[in-house]
């Protein structure tokens, strides 16, 4: 394993794949809180728009793919709040509007083809260059700042809006920089896992978090060290094994879950005998689901 650390492009990666294992749950947790868990998906389809104005304006890719993000992200939380039933009509055009933009694009530029998208696609995270080390630790920064920094505040308006309006919290800004914290969160993540699998990494390290803890503060932290051990194991598979690091990452994101959750449901029960045993009155049944809704 120490080898691994012998090559440069191998600790640029796993450098990488450390601090995208450590921000995109941090993210993805109030993305799942808000049952939009399919958001970053949306986003990174429209990021390739902005990959693709990179290589047409000769700019650095992520950089670019930021600033599309972003806009894009603030267009969906204003259709959010605007769009009423015509909304998810306008989210999927803007989806694979973003989509069919990137690649229209990438073939305009004299210096990129379909085979550059490629790479932010399904992710190369064994090419990340020290330029893209620079914009991932200054872009993981700023998640971890805003999702650990206002998590009280962001996990009000995530559980109850109006609820956090009343308490006099600024929900429409505070939604506006989740929504462009999840956009910067994509970019990190689209030279690790791709932009078509981010959504993959920001959602299930917290659904396999759930299923082990309970109160949101642990949850967090949990699939905060989830994340970490899917990205360095997954990078260091495809390693070893020759195969891509996005998919890699990926599948032992989903063999993590099911393992938690077949290691959480006989402690899920225990507990709730325990709960039945200690209280003494109601049915077992009763109890059993008052305890698993804790």
């Amino acid at each position: 394993m120490t080898e691994l650390l012998d090559y440069a492009f191998m600790q640029r990666a796993l450098l990488a794949a450390l601090l995208v294992g450590i921000a995109a749950p941090a993210v993805g947790i109030y993305l799942v809180q808000r049952r939009q868990a399919i958001m970053g998906d949306g986003i990174g389809h429209v990021a390739l728009t902005g990959v693709a104005l990179g290589f047409l304006l000769n700019t650095n890719p992520v950089w670019m793919a930021v600033l599309v993000a972003s806009l894009g992200a603030v267009a969906m939380e204003l259709i959010r709040w605007y769009g009423k039933a015509r909304g998810d009509l306008a989210l999927a055009m803007l989806f694979y509007g973003g989509m069919a933009g990137g690649v229209m694009i990438i073939n305009l530029s004299p210096n990129g083809s379909n085979a550059n998208l490629t790479t932010y696609l399904f992710g190369s995270i064994t090419t990340v260059s020290n330029s893209d080390v620079i914009a991932i630790v200054c872009l993981s920064a700023f998640v971890l700042a805003v999702s650990l920094g206002l998590r009280r505040q962001l996990f009000a308006v995530c559980q109850d809006e109006e609820f956090a309006r009343v308490t006099g919290l600024p929900v429409r800004v505070l939604n506006l920089l989740l929504a462009v914290t999840a956009a910067v969160t994509v970019t990190v993540a689209m030279r690790v896992v791709g932009l078509l699998l981010v959504s993959a990494l920001m959602v299930i390290p917290v659904a396999a978090a759930q299923q082990a803890t309970r109160g949101f503060a642990t949850t967090l932290f949990v699939s905060m060290g989830f994340g970490v051990l899917v990205t360095l194991s997954g990078t260091a598979t495809s390693y070893y094994a020759d195969v891509p690091p996005g998919a890699s990452i990926v599948v032992l994101t989903i063999a993590l879950f099911i393992v938690v959750t077949a290691l959480a449901a006989p402690l899920a029960r225990r507990r709730a005998r325990a709960v039945a045993r200690r209280d003494g009155s109601g049915t077992l049944e009763e109890k059993s689901e008052e305890a698993l809704k804790v």
